[in-house]
């Protein structure tokens, strides 16, 4: 289950720990910088898109970001255990 209290919490201790001002993120992920504080205040999210470029802005793994796990980077474990999706012809 999504927790948002854990989205927000991780997101501004990533943006912190790599040094980042909410208007740094919000450029490199195609934001404005009130959507950064609103999603860092836990009173809105983002998109799909939008969480996806996050996770590969501070390589952490979505589970992490998401409060499923507490390792930043897990994602060589779950690229394993994951089939590759075949195309549709």
């Amino acid at each position: 289950m999504f927790d948002r209290g854990i989205f927000r919490a991780r997101l501004r201790e990533l943006r912190k720990k790599a040094g980042e001002s909410q208007a740094q993120l919000a450029q490199s992920i195609g934001v404005s910088t009130n959507q950064v504080s609103e999603m860092e205040k836990g009173t809105k999210t983002t998109t799909l898109e939008r969480f996806c470029a996050i996770c590969e802005h501070y390589n952490v793994s979505a589970d992490y970001l998401l409060g499923r796990r507490e390792e930043e980077n897990d994602t060589e474990s779950q690229a394993s255990e994951i089939p590759p999706i075949k195309p549709c012809l």
